[in-house]
């Protein structure tokens, strides 16, 4: 497995970093007359990447499913998963908080009715309640919170979407050769027998380096500007939230005796393998730079806060 993914592993670095680049290219290619601005909306292409990504994880949560009897098939799971990662990342950045809300409240219950139909549809009763709830947790898992992801693309640059998944993926390396090479003291022997508290402790070092790093090329670049110690410590945090959402994978993939979610990405597993701690991070991200971004807004202490 390590192979694979000392060898797979470049390649999809190689495919983020292109699509971030085609998407903040598209990002300022001249909009069509009948577009309400004179650019393109940025996001294109992180959102076809996302979508692909969210019926691809939604197979595979589909899956899991079906291992415990939950009869969901793949289209609908897909279905449900495209319209909570579209309610999400693209409500109008201009609706008031209400409507906001509203907005994806009413789609979780259209997706918990649509779930119960969906059950009855041949006029069986058997499973419905566990099928309805099925769907729902796909409709969110899958696609609401992912849907985190659009959303910051939509309020920052590429590079600030490329920056929060970097220090999610660099705690999972860090744990990952940290834990194989000096980890000793199990983390949770009876749901991850891997993982361990050298190698969770080697990967927040490592996520919170990331983020003190990535903060500081940003704003070298031109791009957002805050202080790389804001960087570390959302790093730190991200990359501590990545490793209860690989955990709360692994709690699926046990539940329905599992042991990885598919089969599609080599040396990984399935997507939802290799995506499992963003999809838990994505929400809590999009607060925390939200927050950062108004602490350093009204800092008037040059380097305190950044900005």
């Amino acid at each position: 497995m390590l192979k694979h993914r000392l060898t797979f592993g470049p390649i999809l670095i190689f495919l983020i970093l292109l699509f971030s680049w085609l998407d903040e290219w598209v990002d300022g290619l001249e909009a069509p007359e009948s577009f309400p601005k004179d650019t393109m909306p940025p996001g294109i292409i992180v959102a076809m990447v996302l979508i692909f990504v969210g019926v691809m994880g939604a197979r595979e949560v589909a899956r899991i499913l079906r291992a415990k009897s939950v009869q969901i098939e793949t289209w609908f799971a897909a279905l449900v998963s495209v319209v909570g990662l579209l309610v999400v990342g693209l409500t109008p950045s201009d609706s008031i908080g209400s409507t906001g809300f509203a907005v994806g409240i009413s789609s979780v219950a259209a997706s918990f009715v649509l779930g119960l139909l969906y059950a009855i549809r041949s006029k069986q009763v058997d499973g419905a309640i566990f099928v309805g709830a099925g769907v729902l947790l796909i409709h969110v898992y899958m696609g609401m919170m992912l849907g985190f992801l659009l959303l910051i693309r939509r309020e920052y640059s590429v590079w600030m979407l490329l920056w929060v998944l970097a220090c999610v993926k660099s705690c999972d390396i860090g744990a990952f050769f940290t834990g194989t090479t000096i980890g000793k003291h199990k983390l949770i022997e009876w749901l991850s027998p891997k993982k361990t508290w050298e190698g969770l402790i080697g990967g927040l070092i490592t996520s919170g380096a990331i983020g003190a790093l990535g903060f500081w090329a940003l704003g070298a670049a031109g791009y957002e500007q805050y202080s790389p110690w804001w960087g570390a410590a959302l790093g730190v945090l991200f990359g501590a939230i990545g490793q209860a959402g690989d955990l709360t994978a692994s709690l699926f993939k046990r539940d329905a005796g599992i042991k990885d979610a598919g089969t599609s990405v080599p040396g990984f597993g399935g997507v939802l393998d290799l995506i499992d701690s963003p999809i838990l991070v994505a929400p809590f991200a999009y607060w925390a730079i939200r927050i950062v971004m108004d602490l350093s807004s009204s800092s008037a202490v040059p380097g305190s806060l950044g900005g």
